[in-house]
């Protein structure tokens, strides 16, 4: 077998990524505190913070404002514990690129275009269609024409994230964002997701995907909206490994161009989106999901080509495991999927399969089951790849000596 190229190293955040003035934050509304206020329970994973007298002076209202190294501070490292949300001033829509990864599926673009030139906030940005090997190229190129977007072609199809790649690589404006093009982003849903790089350490930000309604939804259209897979759900927070929120889907993302170097790994055709928030968030960077932006992604409702992409969905789960040692968990389902499997051992199989096919059992991405592999001894864990001709610097963790999370500031 051919070696695999490693990722390259990602860019560094900014050092200090101090919050500038006038950037606010708001308590989340899991989080509790204590009658005096010097005591805080909140996050994921949960933890109990101790505040000083003027902390507990600045959160006595439930929000504050940045306005010097202190509260900078103290704001920085309630945000990397989840127990305060960013409430950053409107963020203008501009400086932007959408780029949108496509293979056929015309009368999806169609549908995708017209929706992003009809919303006043991205009626005038560049849009970049890459076309990744499509069998019927003219359909898709008259709809690019159609819409005033610039098409890019691959002349052989080469996955998604290397489509994606591509725009990346055509774009000239610091933020891109990607879209599928089975998605519908509903009017307004730039916004939101820019105004979070208003801090210098945020590299992505990603809305809520929902199940796009349709006119007679069947049995696998109600589910969908209730259990798809890229739904994470209505509370926003951070995006870190191992916790609630340990990934975001590409459905649809926002990036900081600088941040993500070359961009998704091309080799991975599944799980790309998981690996790339996982390689920067072990540089250092910041990841916010932002479900008051709010997209439509269409399901597949056809049972054969959804228990196919639920299936495609595991299939990434074992190479996540190998590139991300310790930050994959060894097991992650949930209560219909363990009774699933509880029946199936007890010889039940036609329940366990009723149960399995209920949880829509794979799981997405690294939700599947798969064994972390067994720690080895050495400073570089991204030299355990086993078909790696050459490990990255970091794309499994921060470099020694550090946890790639800023320093927590002394006790206001």
């Amino acid at each position: 077998m051919r070696p695999r190229v490693c990722p390259e190293p990602l860019p560094s955040p900014p050092c200090g990524g101090r919050l500038p003035d006038g950037f606010a934050v708001e308590l989340a509304s899991d989080t509790h505190r204590s009658r005096d206020g010097r005591l805080m329970l909140g996050g994921s994973p949960p933890r109990l913070l101790r505040l000083g007298g003027r902390a507990v002076r600045l959160l006595e209202s439930g929000r504050f404002t940045v306005t010097d190294p202190l509260s900078a501070a103290l704001a920085r490292r309630l945000l990397d514990a989840g127990v305060v949300h960013p409430r950053p001033a409107a963020f203008p829509v501009r400086d932007t690129t959408i780029v949108i990864p496509v293979r056929d599926r015309a009368d999806r673009l169609d549908r995708l275009l017209a929706a992003l030139r009809a919303d006043p906030d991205t009626r005038g940005l560049p849009i970049l269609v890459v076309d990744d090997g499509s069998k019927a190229p003219d359909a898709v190129a008259r709809v690019v024409r159609s819409h005033g977007a610039r098409l890019l072609v691959h002349p052989h199809n080469m996955g998604p994230a290397a489509a994606r790649n591509t725009g990346l690589r055509h774009a000239r404006t610091a933020y891109v964002a990607c879209c599928d093009s089975d998605v519908v982003p509903e009017p307004g849903w730039l916004a939101p997701l820019l105004a979070q790089f208003a801090d210098p350490m945020v590299a992505l930000a990603a809305p809520r995907v929902s199940a796009l309604p349709v006119a007679a939804p069947g049995v696998l259209d109600r589910y969908e909206q209730v259990r798809s897979p890229l739904d994470m759900g209505a509370r926003e927070g951070p995006v870190v490994p191992l916790t609630a929120l340990p990934y975001v889907p590409s459905a649809t993302v926002v990036l900081r161009r600088r941040a993500v170097g070359a961009g998704f790994d091309p080799a991975m055709r599944v799980g790309e989106d998981v690996d790339l928030c996982l390689r920067l968030h072990g540089a250092g960077w910041r990841l916010r999901y932002v479900p008051a932006s709010r997209v439509r992604h269409a399901n597949r409702t056809g049972l054969r080509s959804w228990i196919a992409q639920r299936v495609g969905y595991g299939t990434g789960a074992a190479d996540l495991a190998l590139r991300h040692p310790g930050q994959v968990p060894p097991l992650y389902a949930s209560p219909w999927s363990l009774a699933a499997c509880t029946l199936l051992l007890r010889g039940r199989p036609a329940p366990a399969a009723l149960a399995a096919v209920l949880t829509g059992w794979p799981p997405p991405g690294w939700r599947g089951v798969c064994p972390t592999p067994t720690p080895r001894s050495g400073p570089e864990p991204c030299c355990r790849w086993p078909r790696c001709a050459a490990p990255p610097s970091n794309c499994c963790a921060a470099p020694p000596g550090t946890t790639g999370r800023s320093p927590s500031p002394p006790r206001p």
